[in-house]
């Protein structure tokens, strides 16, 4: 079996797949290049990968738990992102080799819940998919499904969740809106009667509010989001760029829109500690001691903001930042 690497560092896997799942979304296959098993993952888990631009991203493992041989993730290409999606697959082929994590998850799944609704919009149903696996695969527990999505063709692994053989009993509604939010799903009355079932959404933020007003009054653990912080790294209208200076005598680094702090810092040669990239785990926090920050984490507490910042997100509101590193 291949060894699970140490936080922060990564295992070289081949691509023994790479095809597009629908449009705009593409499908990646991993295997260790000498067949060994891999790592185990719980339903839920995901990969940070580096791509060929160099940067980490996160991305969800949406086969069965139970494959110990490969792992599988299906990257949405986002073409007004910050360029990870499109670096990896306009230059990833079968054959390459990609550097990833050990899995991580931030979405477990409750195995002790006695049945299940899952909301998936667009790319989310990558998550609840190898969720889906897992409860098939053990013979399972009742689960119904809403994937809400623009179009057929947008939609991810359309022809095996429309197979009336996948639900095998199950409720699995899939929804297209044609970009019309008068057409949007009705969810309430999913969610109107709260029952013993666990809810796990994944999706588009407008999405994952609206799941969390409508199962306000359900018990608070029972309903559980994952969206690796997506909004958080989206370049913002009203960005600007700034410096930063490593230490009050060291020389300004220009931060453009489009680009972070850690990366423009590796530009320059400084290797960082990082893992999701996306502002969720804490491992780039790193000291400031001048300048206003503009923090875009879902980490840090408002007293620790005082004097620290996840460089892998935030920005600044000042023209400069000082870092302690």
């Amino acid at each position: 079996m291949l060894e699970a690497p140490a936080e922060g560092e990564f295992m070289p896997l081949r691509v023994t797949r790479a095809e597009p799942a629908a449009d705009g979304i593409h499908l990646f296959e991993l295997r260790a290049p000498d067949g060994a098993e891999l790592p185990p993952f719980t339903p839920g888990a995901h990969l940070s990968v580096r791509v060929p631009s160099g940067a980490m991203r996160n991305y969800s493992l949406c086969n069965d738990p139970h494959e110990r041989d490969r792992y599988v993730i299906a990257v949405k290409r986002e073409g007004g992102g910050r360029g990870g999606s499109v670096a990896l697959v306009d230059n990833t082929a079968e054959g390459a080799t990609l550097d990833v994590s050990a899995p991580r998850n931030l979405f477990e799944l409750d195995t002790s819940a006695p049945e299940y609704i899952f909301v998936a919009g667009g790319i989310g149903i990558t998550p609840i998919l190898a969720m889906i696996r897992y409860l098939k695969s053990i013979g399972g527990k009742p689960f119904r499904l809403f994937y809400l999505t623009r179009h057929t063709a947008g939609t991810a692994f359309h022809g095996e969740l429309s197979d009336p053989a996948f639900a095998g009993g199950n409720a699995v509604v899939i929804h297209h809106d044609e970009g019309d939010p008068a057409n949007a799903y009705d969810l309430w009355p999913v969610f109107e009667e709260p029952t013993r079932a666990h809810i796990y959404c994944c999706g588009p933020r407008p999405l994952m509010d609206a799941v969390r007003d409508m199962t306000g009054h359900w018990p608070e653990n029972s309903v559980h989001f994952e969206d690796f912080g997506s909004d958080l790294v989206r370049p913002r209208a009203d960005d600007k760029p700034f410096t930063v200076r490593l230490g009050p005598d060291g020389a300004p680094l220009e931060v453009p829109v489009g680009t972070t702090i850690l990366e423009v810092l590796r530009a320059h040669g400084r290797k960082l500690p990082s893992s999701c990239e996306s502002g969720t785990c804490g491992t780039c926090r790193t000291r400031y001691t001048a300048g206003e920050v503009d923090h875009r984490d879902m980490v840090l507490t408002p007293a620790e903001q005082k004097t620290a910042l996840m460089i892998c997100v935030s920005r600044a509101r000042t023209d400069s930042l000082v870092l302690e590193l």
